[in-house]
């Protein structure tokens, strides 16, 4: 039976270690995805936050489907924005995805 089974025996290759070798290499890897992965959303979101709750009447602003326009009424939790002349659109506040310079849509 030995053809099969090898006999290698592991006589006096006891492990003398704690349990730290193990835990190292996790230890390293949730810190790589915190500042490459966790940290930056964090800030983004941040971010977003601040940019919601600064909007006031009259920011010319772009939703996240892509929608460009001046806010006409704003609410707690949605606004109007004018997207065309007499074209008024009902969103909510966190779908707004970034403030564009006063004036830039009068241009187009």
């Amino acid at each position: 039976m030995s053809f099969f089974i090898s006999d290698a025996m592991a006589e006096g290759t006891a492990s003398v270690g704690g349990g730290w070798e193990g835990i190292i290499p996790l230890v390293l890897l949730f810190v790589v995805f915190y500042f490459l992965l966790i940290r930056p959303q964090q800030k983004k979101v941040k971010e977003h936050k601040s940019l919601v709750e600064a909007l006031k009447k009259g920011d010319e602003v772009v939703t996240y489907g892509g929608l460009a326009g001046k806010i006409r009424e704003i609410g707690d939790n949605f606004c109007d924005i004018e997207i065309a002349d007499e074209v008024v659109v009902k969103i909510e506040r966190q779908n707004i995805s970034r403030l564009l310079p006063k004036g830039t849509l009068k241009g187009e």
